[in-house]
Formats: structure tokens, sequence, C-alpha cells
């Protein structure tokens, strides 16, 4: 079975990277052509054109939104307007219900399958396989892809024959913005009233309201590292995306409206690449705190 990838920003390239390791016949192809070097040099191929990965049974796409998808697989130089199409296109993108649902038909159309994979985990967390995908389409589809995706991820969730993963990825973003602002605010408040941002995070570690997640990313918090993992832009795209199904559902979601403003405000502060951390220094900067490193 050959493998295609489409898409070598930080998490695509972890993800493709976990498929060579597993010697998979892979090629890659990327607009920036010297993303591709890393994974050229652990034993992938290098494709000059998007037309250079159709050729593969299966491919997979991981690009920042909506319009990159449409782009790299329906657009006029995509892979479906390749002389040689994939049996099925995985796209593991976030993006919404309607811009994956019109793809697929678009893919149905010239005969390709097509699976929707969102992926929850940052690059580390991909490095490491310890990533989960949760995946829609159609179950034969899933089940003939399910290898590759053990592959990348210690998990796979499928969730129906539609764009069902397009929804979960999207709810899952918008509770990780609120886990970060929530934390970052009650981390504002112990700090500047005297506890130690470090005793406190200990403290929270400890407790029955501690995550893995906060686990590993407390020392980028003591050190204010922002070297992005997920960028605060990417989370506005993701909370964008999610109060527009919420409107579409007739949801109320008032705290993720807040949020995303707050995200806006680090946005306007510089903080656009950052990693979405950053929210930490703007509730700082906001409550009159100037925060220093703590040594990771």
């Amino acid at each position: 079975m050959s493998v295609g990838w489409i898409g070598l920003g930080r998490m695509g390239a972890a993800m493709a990277r976990r498929l060579v390791d597993a010697g998979e016949d892979v090629t890659v192809w990327n607009r920036t052509a010297a993303k591709a070097a890393p994974l050229a040099a652990a034993g992938a191929q290098v494709a000059d054109s998007v037309a250079g990965v159709a050729g593969s049974n299966i491919v997979f796409v991981m690009v920042s939104g909506p319009a990159d998808v449409e782009e790299v697989v329906a657009g006029p130089a995509g892979l479906l307007a390749a002389d040689v199409l994939p049996q099925v296109i995985v796209d593991c993108s976030t993006v919404d219900v309607a811009t994956s649902a019109s793809i697929r038909q678009a893919a149905a159309e010239r005969g390709v399958r097509f699976l929707a994979c969102p992926v929850s985990g940052n690059p580390h967390v991909v490095a490491e396989g310890e990533a989960v995908l949760v995946a829609s389409g159609p179950y034969d589809t899933y089940e003939r892809v399910r290898p590759l995706l053990g592959s990348i991820g210690k998990s796979v969730i499928w969730t129906g024959e539609g764009e069902q993963a397009r929804l979960v990825k999207i709810c899952h973003n918008l509770y990780l913005g609120l886990l970060v602002q929530s934390l970052s605010e009650v981390t504002t408040l112990a700090e500047k009233a005297g506890v130690s941002r470090a005793s406190f995070l200990e403290f929270l570690n400890s407790t029955v309201l501690a995550t893995d997640w906060v686990r590993k990313r407390t020392p980028d918090l003591l050190a204010l590292d922002w070297t992005p993992t997920f960028t605060t832009e990417l989370l506005r795209k993701d909370f964008d995306l999610g109060l527009a199904a919420a409107r579409e559902e007739e949801v109320t979601m008032p705290l993720a409206a807040i949020v995303l403003q707050l995200i806006q405000a680090a946005i306007g502060r510089g903080h656009r690449d950052d990693d979405f951390l950053s929210l930490f220094a703007v509730q700082a900067e906001s409550s009159g705190m100037t925060v220093t490193a703590v040594a990771k």
C-alpha cells in the first residue's frame, strides 16, 4: 500500500514521520519544499507537486484550514484534478462540516473515498505516539485506513458515516481554549495574591482537577515559553468554526464567545504566532501583574 502526504507543518510533519518510521511507503508534498527535507532523510520520497502524490493508494491531507483543504483536494491543481487518482483521501485538518461535506461530494464524483480524521495532540504528543484520532465516513473506508491511523496515534474513534468527526474536533478545541483561559485566570489570581506560580501548579496538578495536558505544559507556563505547538491564530480559527456551528445548531455558548474575544486580545498584543498558552501573559498583563520566568 502506497501512502501520500500533503502538508508538512508542525503537526503534518510529525504525523507523516510516524508512518515513515513504521516502514510505510510514503511520498510527501508541501508548498515550502524545504520542510520535506527531514522526512526525505528518514526515507520518504518527495513529490514536486500535488499530482505527484495523487497516484498513492491512500493520501493524507493535513493543512491549516478550509480554503487550504479545498485548494489541495478540489482545486484546479488539486488531488481530484490529477490524471491518476488515489483510492482514499484522509483529511486530518480541522475544518467546518459544510466544507468537509462539499469535498466529500467532489471526491465521490471522481470515484474517490473520503475519510474525515482530525487529530488531538500537539507535535510532541504525536511524536511520542500518544495522539488520538477521530474519524467519520463509510465504515469500510475507515476499516481499510485504520492500520495506518494506528501507526500515527494510540487510539482512533469512529463516530459515524458523515462529518461527525469534524464537529467532535471543533468541540475539543473549544474546550481546550476554555481550559487554558480558566487556567490562566486562576493561576494569575493565586500568583498576584502571593502564591508562587510553581507552588500553585504543583498543588493543582496533584488534585482531582489535574489533567495530563496541564501537567505536560506546566514547565512552559513556568518558563513563559510560548514556542508554538498550536498558535493563537489557529485557535481563533477554530473558535470561529465552533461558534458558527453553535449558531447553526442554535446552541448558546456564552463562555466560548467571551474567550474568543480574549484570544483576539492576545493576537492584538502580538501573540498571533505564539503558542496559545500565551493567553496567560495577556491575563497577567490585564490584571496589572508583571510575571517573570521560572526555570523549567
